[in-house]
């Protein structure tokens, strides 16, 4: 089985990384761990000084190319066959299209839980792969509620 798991270096990461090493417990994977790395829509700091803007970026994703190397390399120490990716793009598409380029069987995805309004401003990464992938998707609850 080929897993592209999906993370975005926030508290839900670690309950989506060790779901996945439980289910590879049972069931042997290749897995990638793919980060999308983009920097916030209306990055104000580009307008403002340019330089510092870029040298501010370099810095957050050397940082999280750091995390998701972190990340695989203890997944790895636990048995999972896993490959960190650090990407760029637009989040579900970039998702879906590293999902199609690495011939995977499925996306696994967490989901954080937010309520209505949340959903109807800014959308869901978790609900648009779910909705537009023709694989199957794994959603792993990543919330606290009861």
């Amino acid at each position: 089985m080929k897993l592209l798991v999906c993370v975005d270096l926030s508290e839900s990461t670690e309950i989506i990384v060790k779901k996945i090493e439980e289910i590879t417990k049972e069931l042997p994977a290749k897995v990638w761990l793919l980060h999308n790395a983009v920097p916030e829509p209306d990055f104000v700091e580009f307008k403002v000084d340019p330089q510092a803007a870029r040298e501010s970026l370099a810095k957050k994703f050397h940082l999280e190319h750091r995390q998701i190397q972190e990340l695989a390399n203890r997944m790895r120490e636990a048995g999972v066959d896993t490959t960190a990716l650090l990407v760029h793009g637009t989040t579900v598409e970039t998702i879906l299209e590293e999902a199609s380029d690495l011939e995977a069987d499925m996306i696994v995805v967490g989901t954080h839980g937010r309520g209505a309004m949340y959903q109807l401003l800014m959308g869901s990464v978790s609900e648009a792969v779910l909705h537009k992938s023709r694989l199957p998707v794994l959603l792993v609850p990543t919330h606290k509620r009861a």
